[in-house]
């Protein structure tokens, strides 16, 4: 541990200490370190194939029932489909479980995570906020009731071709709304239950930490802004600079599953 970082480590150990309220905004470089690309950087889903549009929302809305039966067709995008396997294969890791325990002590009060892969609970967490939804789910467009994804899909795939026809779009239990998957679309507003979440948590918090987070992504990159505004601290644990580094009151660069062990242990956690 060298000098510079070492002196980081203990400068946010202090303003954690200092903070009455903590949260964390974790994006997709903590998942990085569990095998998972993140979606713009380098081998990631979009480097490759391009974002989608802004019209993929107002794609799905318009004929949800023939873009479910391309989302269900694992030939139909290999990228795709290769990609969800490995999110579907990977286990938290020390990043992940170093959240938990900060979390277990009453230190960090709550998570807002733009990663859709469920690590966070997998690692034992339980005061999350997904405000870009979970791979796990499914939801209604209309009233936001939420039911697990594998569910429904082993049950619709088990169906014969002209069943699984009639099943689709899936409609929801609760008001017959429309069902599509709850990672947000892009297009698509942040459900609004979610939103509210992350702006109660953001409006407590004297202290936030960056993790992992490019902090390019809105609303999520505003939480930090908000947070200093007031007279907050933002510390940064990113291995590179991110458009926020210049609001940051500390930035620690170095991957994600090794700083935040070290400031758990600084902790004395």
């Amino acid at each position: 541990m060298n000098g510079s970082y070492k002196t980081s480590i203990e400068k946010a150990a202090n303003t954690i200490q200092a903070s009455n309220y903590v949260i964390a905004l974790v994006g997709a470089g903590l998942s990085a370190e569990s095998g998972i690309p993140t979606f713009r950087g380098k081998g990631g889903l979009w480097t490759k194939n391009g974002e989608p549009g802004p019209s993929q929302f107002q794609n799905f809305v318009k004929n949800p029932k023939s873009w479910w039966i391309n989302n269900l067709d694992e030939q139909q995008d290999l990228e795709r489909t290769n990609f969800r396997k490995v999110i579907d294969k990977a286990k938290p890791n020390e990043g992940h479980l170093g959240l938990y325990k900060l979390e277990q002590n009453g230190i960090l009060k709550h998570q807002i995570t733009q990663n859709v892969d469920g690590l966070h609970y997998a690692a034992g967490s339980k005061n999350i906020t997904e405000i870009h939804g979970s791979r796990a789910n499914i939801r209604c467009v209309s009233c936001e009731f939420k039911t697990p994804r594998a569910e429904l899909e082993g049950r619709i795939l088990k169906l014969s071709c002209s069943e699984k026809l009639n099943s689709l779009p899936p409609s929801c239990q609760h008001c017959g709304g429309v069902m599509k998957p709850d990672t947000v679309m892009f297009g698509e507003p942040i459900p609004s239950s979610v939103l509210e979440e992350c702006v109660v948590q953001a409006n407590k918090s004297d202290c936030i930490l960056m993790v992992g987070t490019s902090a390019t992504v809105y609303p999520a990159a505003s939480f930090p802004q908000e947070i200093k505004s007031r007279g907050g601290k933002v510390i940064e644990l990113n291995p590179s600079e991110t458009s926020l580094t210049e609001i940051s009151d500390i930035s620690i660069r170095s991957s994600t599953s090794s700083t935040i062990p070290d400031l758990v242990k600084k902790l004395g956690i």
